[in-house]
């Protein structure tokens, strides 16, 4: 081998050493503040579980404890002492339930609809349908309000779950996934054997958009246990309240007992982390099916 061979393979070898160096070196850092967000995220969670063992002297002493305590079941006592606290995690999860199903259902219709077939002013109503989704959510309070006093709703768990059961976000979902995992060819097929329209929905499309499903049921079902201007609008009565707004209920000032409320967070915090871990992944993947179709 010439010397300059020699010379240009031991600057290859070099501009690959620092080429390999380089990209260790941004893939580290990326891991780093990946590591130093997740750790900042969870770090709320952390305390909350450990104040949910502690009295109130002791969660606001100096310093702060940090790791967890005994006094978890008198906390709990305490909180049963002051809440309905079981049947409010009964309602939360049957109108989560109640609203996940409803959702599904109609969101999966309607996006079938909108992916589907060709009618008259179907882009203007999708517009509409995508347009309420830039409405503040407040700005229906009264409104939602005014509607529930006059149908006789008012404190009614039906109130929570029924008037959002076709979201626009869910529909929007539906469309794109049905859209792009759906071959037309498969559903004049199905037509063509006798099937009626809404036997090719429940036999023929709904087995194949499980992944949508999955994440609009996950989305929906978090939002509506995590939801409290609606209930703090519409309940009355404290056996039926959520257990945000139950939670709320028992803060006052200067009586506040925290190690109750910390309990009672965690407890209810608790379903959603274990479905997060869970079902992150599918979230995911839902979310970015169909991401390419307009």
């Amino acid at each position: 081998m010439s010397a300059a061979s020699a010379t240009m393979a031991a600057s290859a070898a070099r501009s690959n050493g620092l080429g390999a160096a380089a990209a260790w070196s941004a893939k580290f850092g990326a891991y780093g503040i990946v590591g130093i967000g997740a750790l900042i995220m969870f770090t709320p969670f952390y305390f909350m579980f450990v104040f949910a063992t502690h009295t109130s002297a002791e969660i606001f002493s100096f310093p702060p404890p940090a790791w967890f305590g005994a006094s978890a079941l008198d906390n709990l006592k305490l909180l049963e002492e002051r809440l309905p606290f079981w049947r409010n995690i009964g309602v939360s999860l049957y109108v989560a339930l109640m609203q996940t199903a409803l959702t599904l259902f109609f969101c999966s219709l309607g996006g079938y609809a909108f992916a589907v077939y060709e009618f008259r002013f179907k882009q203007p109503l999708f517009a509409i349908v995508m347009g309420s989704m830039i409405i503040p959510a407040f700005m229906g309070m009264v409104p939602t309000f005014m509607l529930m006093d006059f149908i006789g709703w008012l404190d009614q768990p039906r109130a929570l779950y029924v008037p959002g059961a076709a979201g626009a976000l869910g529909i929007f979902l539906m469309r794109q996934y049905i859209g792009t995992a759906i071959p037309r060819e498969l559903i004049e097929a199905a037509r063509i054997d006798g099937c009626g329209e809404f036997a090719i929905y429940w036999r023929v499309v709904l087995p194949l958009i499980g992944p949508a499903m999955g994440t609009l049921g996950l989305i929906t079902f978090i939002n509506s246990w995590n939801n409290f201007i609606t209930p703090l609008v519409v309940m009355r009565s404290v056996e039926n309240y959520t257990i945000p707004v139950a939670l709320r209920s028992i803060q006052a000032p200067n009586n506040t007992e925290w190690g109750a409320l910390m309990v009672g967070a965690a407890i209810a915090v608790l379903p959603l982390l274990i479905m997060f871990f869970v079902a992150s992944k599918r979230l995911i993947e839902g979310l970015t099916q169909g991401a390419v179709k307009g």
